[in-house]
């Protein structure tokens, strides 16, 4: 069946998606303290865990076989944003297992719904028809957008950390859902650790991709490494989040000067990895 042109399995994930998210903002509406208590029970919590899994791995599938195809490596700033938001997600799905993080999964949920439509809509261009059969290529891909995934959860990550720390510094805080939401939020103390533990493993993928990259540059374009806007938006957000993770480890660095310091080095790495594209299929349209 097909919906739009599209087949429905390529429309599924970001259904099911929204279908969870509705289910949290459900779930954070709720009034009776009581039925809240037994809502987010373990037994409730892992049963939507495990209700979540197999709309990952069929997102996971249906982004293998839409990049790599027959016609070659296909990819663009859509593709590259819906795998973003898989890895991101399928960081949560391991990380609440262990820490308090079901504040999270609506915020994650809803960036993962729209994110994974957006191939629908954008198709990206074959990049490489070689680099397909190379499995050392694949497992550069992976490793990178493993990095892009982790690093773009961290910089949700951050945003949501300014939201809370705004709200529970007003003076006056109104009732209802939003109210609901950031109380079941885990605490900020709780909320910097876990940016740091995205922070630490998406910068040491982020190192191997940068390194790799050198040697795969000649498989998908024929050419050594050059020096385009690219590689220097890339390189500069290495940069940059090296010094965060020093500045964190030498003076304890933390707070909103943690979270600018976040935002700004995902800027640069976003410039890198998903302007370019975007700024080649939707607005030159190449």
């Amino acid at each position: 069946m097909n919906i739009l042109g599209h087949p429905s399995l390529a429309w599924l994930p970001s259904i099911l998606y929204f279908l969870f998210f509705w289910q949290e903002v459900r779930f954070y509406s709720k009034k009776d303290e009581q039925k809240d208590g037994e809502l987010s029970s373990s037994s409730a919590l892992g049963c939507s865990q495990w209700l979540l899994l197999p709309v990952l791995i069929l997102h996971g599938f249906i982004l293998h076989e839409s990049i790599f195809t027959a016609a070659g490596f296909i990819f663009g700033f859509a593709q590259a944003l819906s795998t973003m938001a898989w890895i991101g997600v399928c960081f949560f799905w391991v990380e609440s297992w262990y820490l308090p993080m079901r504040g999270l999964k609506a915020f994650i949920l809803l960036a993962a719904g729209i994110c994974s439509l957006l191939p629908i809509i954008f198709g990206g261009y074959v990049l490489s028809s070689r680099a397909v059969d190379d499995p050392w290529f694949r497992s550069h891909f992976i490793v990178a957008n493993s990095a892009y995934g982790l690093l773009s959860l961290a910089a949700l990550h951050a945003i949501l950390m300014h939201w809370q720390d705004r709200y529970l510094h007003k003076t006056h805080q109104s009732s209802g859902l939003l109210t609901s939401w950031v109380n079941r939020l885990p605490p900020l103390m709780t909320m910097e650790k876990i940016l740091f533990r995205i922070l630490t493993v998406g910068f040491a993928l982020l190192t191997l991709t940068v390194f790799s990259g050198l040697f795969f540059s000649q498989t998908l374009f024929g050419k050594a490494l050059f020096f385009d806007h690219k590689t220097i938006f890339g390189i500069l957000s290495w940069l940059m989040f090296a010094g965060l993770l020093i500045a964190r480890q030498r003076i304890g660095l933390r707070g909103l000067s943690a979270i600018r310091w976040v935002l700004g080095s995902f800027a640069m790495l976003l410039l890198a990895y998903v302007g370019s594209r975007f700024v080649i299929e939707v607005l030159l349209q190449r």
